[in-house]
């Protein structure tokens, strides 16, 4: 009975840590806004989005206020305040505050109504702080007053897809307690055992099949979320960057289940033939 008891905890603890690490890292990366600006600030600085990024946020900058016979002066100025504004002293700050609001946009906030989010995309971006650093820029190189816009939005994805992002947002954070009720299988594990290091083998073993699992799961969800087209070709280009972030950061997770695997199964063979080599010895 002590045996049964023993494999099934272990076999549940696998299943519970199964789902229980994606979830954490979804969290972590995703559904927070901290993890999801972390993550993502490093696509800033590619110089392929950077560039495009700036021509759609300065393309979106409302000159209509600007006297037509100056029309010939303002046009150079916005094509070098696009090729400039990775440069600008306020290009960094500018990025990640974009990146905080679409994240703000595109998930749920505390005590937000769903049903009253609109149809927004999984992941909209807002550009407004890029563009008001545009404006800034070419007000202080004419010296003619513009009003940067309150928001300047591209969506990524389609709007059907905010569905996606309430579920994530309200179940990802129950991995913790799926990870809580792994330990505790396994403990369970342990103390029922007669043979405990088979516990550890079977938690090593375990570790190796969900760790390939894992890094089989972010292969296909990545191909997954480049295969949808935005129809935007900035928001083409930071779903492909943000997806390769993503699988990158996720797959060291793998990689760290496969080490723990591995010492564990290695631990409940040393401790396996250890036992076999006491006399009388039963654990």
């Amino acid at each position: 009975m002590r045996t049964f008891v023993s494999a099934v905890a272990t076999v549940l603890g696998v299943l519970l840590a199964a789902v229980a690490v994606p979830a954490i890292w979804l969290d972590r990366n995703i559904v927070r806004e901290d993890g999801f600006v972390a993550l993502a600030a490093p696509l800033g600085k590619n110089a392929e989005f950077q560039q495009q990024l700036a021509t759609a946020a300065v393309g979106t900058i409302d000159t209509s206020a600007v006297p037509g016979f100056l029309s010939d002066l303002v046009q150079p100025v916005l094509e070098q305040a696009a090729a400039s504004m990775a440069g600008l002293p306020g290009y960094p700050a500018a990025w990640e505050e974009t990146l905080r609001r679409s994240h703000r946009l595109s998930f749920p906030q505390p005590g937000e109504d769903p049903s009253s989010a609109g149809p927004v995309s999984s992941l909209t971006l807002d550009v407004a702080p890029l563009v008001a650093l545009g404006v800034e820029e070419i007000s202080t190189a004419t010296r003619l007053p513009l009003d940067p816009p309150g928001e300047t939005l591209i969506n990524v994805g389609e709007p059907a897809q905010r569905e996606w992002t309430e579920r994530l947002a309200t179940y990802a954070p129950m991995g913790y307690l799926l990870a809580a009720g792994s330990g505790v299988a396994f403990l369970l594990a342990l103390v029922a055992a007669r043979r405990r290091w088979t516990v550890l083998v079977g938690a090593g073993l375990g570790g190796l099949l969900l760790a390939g699992l894992w890094a089989v799961g972010a292969q296909v969800g990545s191909a997954a979320a480049l295969a949808t087209d935005t129809g935007n070709e900035v928001a083409n280009l930071f779903r492909d960057e943000f997806v390769a972030a993503a699988n990158a950061d996720f797959i060291g997770w793998t990689v760290a289940a496969a080490v723990t695997g591995t010492v564990l199964l290695v631990l409940g063979i040393v401790a396996g033939i250890a036992s076999r080599r006491r006399p009388g010895a039963s654990r």
